[in-house]
């Protein structure tokens, strides 16, 4: 690939157009331009683009600026066959137009798709839209991890190669490898954290006069107390100083971008693509957008910024967000943010190579932006207890059908020891590393998928969405990545894929399960969840701690189920009862107590018609 892009470069730089190179599909190529005259501010002066063709495609796909003259537009091929490219720019530049050239993309070995199941394609619906698969069909079942201070020095970035042990001294590439092997495959990113510098101060929040009068009217956040300082290698996302009176070296110039911090978030977007990782990355924190819509032109400045981003990878296997809204109360609303993403929109279409877009929501992207929006991929988030796991069956209930997941629901080790500067902390949780731990994160874990999160399943825990590692922290990343509750991620994609690509057809429907929930709405314990196929061949629940004996209704009557007990600590199977459960006339299945006082899974399979019971014959009176 790294000779594909060298070769493709020097053509250009050569002048010579025309130029064709035998690339795989669903390979990110870059395309570099330098434009003959120099602008005050290329962020917003300059767009270029290319019109690039291909069998069945034919699109424009925008590029973005790297610093100095330099443009790159990214591109790949998403069939085999002979691709060809022009640009063209706005204003017009001798440097940037009329340059044209072609490549040929061939097909990935199946034994190189086998290597890396993202050489399959990008993520899409499945054909009823209530899961995820690659462009070939196959099934994608997310496994995802919070890495949102991923682009930061919190994940340092060592071109060598060398395994360091998880600790103050490993890397990012150390934290990939170790995720690769307990099987996850994708990761949330925020691209940039404007309103956080790197001061040697804990984090901290300036709450603002409520009338909005100064700039007190808006939320500041600084500091490395929750890991979002804003630098890595390259320096910060943006440009200083800013616009914000009495805060210049604070909060930056949101016009003015910094390629060299984009390059280094570069590198590590290709690793996790080569590693198999899908990232999904959201353009900024809500935080920032108090300041940024006061003082500078919204929605352009925003959408300007959603357009770079986007730009940058959409040629890489990524879902894309315009926004993290975790907390509404703390931001500007939900259709101000529509207003910037449908601008990009208008003016420069959806990401051409057809990446999903979503966004971390409270308490989802259905209720934030509605059922027919911008979003493709529905998420909920940030609203963590079981009486949450809902908005999921909300979404899948739609008519317009979108897959979704559960992108932040309970952090592992969520406790009130996480309270910094004064806050309230977490009052429902339990220390990380636990068992009582581990089995919230099980709740969310199964209680999310069962409920309509068919997409699979994002891990998050103290320590690591923050990337803490300065020495105040209640807990250190390095030790939050060991955590058991982690590991046992892996587990619910064998719950899952235990009935192979029907897990796809599961209707959720938690009252299939009798009975099902206590009133404690803001706990982890003693609730149940279950989905079922539409011909009522396969049932999959989850029993949350403390759940009492109870039934399964709505079975094929009298009939016989394989039963088994799925133990979500392990991974493993085993049998309910003799193995077999007989539902009723009226489809009724008496359930046996569960192997033991905690939470366990449970799969019924349909096995034929229930043996025909004789009742005894009444004797003669004589």
């Amino acid at each position: 690939m790294k000779s594909a892009f060298a070769s493709l470069a020097l053509l250009l730089a050569a002048g010579l157009p025309n130029s064709a190179a035998s690339l795989h599909v669903w390979e990110k190529q870059e395309l570099t331009f330098t434009a003959a005259r120099a602008a005050d501010n290329p962020y917003t002066e300059q767009t270029v683009w290319v019109d690039l063709k291909g069998p069945g495609f034919a699109k424009r796909v925008y590029g973005f600026w790297d610093g100095g003259r330099t443009f790159r537009v990214r591109v790949l091929a998403t069939v085999p066959g002979t691709w060809t490219w022009r640009s063209g720019s706005e204003p017009a530049d001798a440097g940037l137009d009329g340059k044209t050239g072609s490549f040929e993309a061939v097909a990935w070995a199946e034994a190189e798709k086998d290597a890396n199941p993202l050489r399959r394609g990008f993520l899409r619906p499945t054909a009823n839209r209530h899961a995820l698969e690659t462009a070939d069909g196959t099934p994608f079942f997310v496994l995802g991890d919070t890495w949102y201070a991923t682009g930061t020095n919190r994940f340092r970035w060592f071109d060598d190669d060398r395994e360091r042990p998880l600790g103050p001294d490993a890397g990012f590439k150390d934290y990939v490898r170790y995720r690769k092997a307990q099987g996850y495959n994708w990761v949330n990113i925020i691209a940039a954290f404007p309103n956080w510098m790197t001061d040697g101060q804990g984090w901290h929040v300036v709450m603002n006069d409520p009338e909005r009068t100064t700039v007190r009217s808006a939320w500041l956040e600084f500091g490395t107390g929750s890991a979002k300082n804003m630098d890595n290698e390259g320096g910060r996302p943006f440009r200083f100083p800013g616009k914000v009176p009495g805060f210049e070296q604070m909060f930056p110039d949101v016009d003015r971008v910094n390629p060299d911090y984009f390059k280094y978030l570069d590198r590590k977007i290709d690793y996790l693509n080569a590693q198999g990782f899908v990232p999904f990355i959201e353009v900024s924190r809500r935080d920032a957008s108090n300041l940024w819509s006061k003082y500078y032109k919204w929605p352009d400045s925003y959408a300007r910024f959603i357009e770079y981003i986007f730009a940058r990878y959409q040629a890489n296997n990524t879902v894309l967000s315009p926004i993290h809204l975790d907390i509404i109360s703390e931001s500007i609303g939900p259709e101000d943010f529509t207003r910037a993403i449908n601008l990009v929109l208008e003016k420069y279409g959806p990401p051409p190579f057809g990446n999903l877009l979503s966004a971390n929501a409270n308490p989802s992207t259905l209720e934030n932006w509605g059922e027919r929006s911008w979003v493709t991929l529905h998420q909920t988030g940030n609203m963590r207890e079981h009486n949450n796991y809902w908005y999921l069956t909300e979404i899948f209930r739609q008519a317009d059908a979108k897959p979704a997941l559960n992108g932040e629901p309970y952090y592992s080790g969520y406790v009130d020891a996480r309270a910094q500067g004064g806050g309230k902390g977490y009052q429902y949780g339990a220390p990380g590393g636990t068992e009582k731990d581990d089995q919230f994160v099980r709740s969310a874990m199964y209680g999310s998928f069962l409920s309509g999160g068919l997409g699979g399943h994002v891990y998050g825990a103290e320590g690591i969405w923050g990337a803490d590692i300065e020495p105040t922290a209640p807990v250190k990343m390095w030790d939050a990545f060991q955590w058991n509750s982690a590991a046992q991620m892996r587990h619910l994609r064998t719950f899952a894929l235990s009935i192979g690509r029907r897990y796809q057809d599961l209707v959720p429907d938690s009252d299939l399960v009798s009975p099902n929930k206590t009133h404690d709405v803001r706990a982890y314990e003693q609730w149940a969840y279950c989905a079922r196929t539409p011909d009522r061949e396969i049932f999959l629940a989850y029993f949350e701690k403390g759940c009492p004996r109870g039934q399964i209704r709505g079975a094929n009557l009298n009939s016989t189920y394989r039963a088994e007990w799925f133990d979500p600590r392990t991974g493993t199977y085993r049998d309910a009862g003799n193995g077999k459960l007989n539902s009723s006339v009226i489809g009724v299945i008496q359930l046996p107590d569960l192997p033991s006082n905690t939470d366990w899974g449970l799969r019924l399979t349909y096995a034929g018609p229930a043996p025909r019971v004789i009742p005894r014959e009444v004797e003669k009176p004589r």
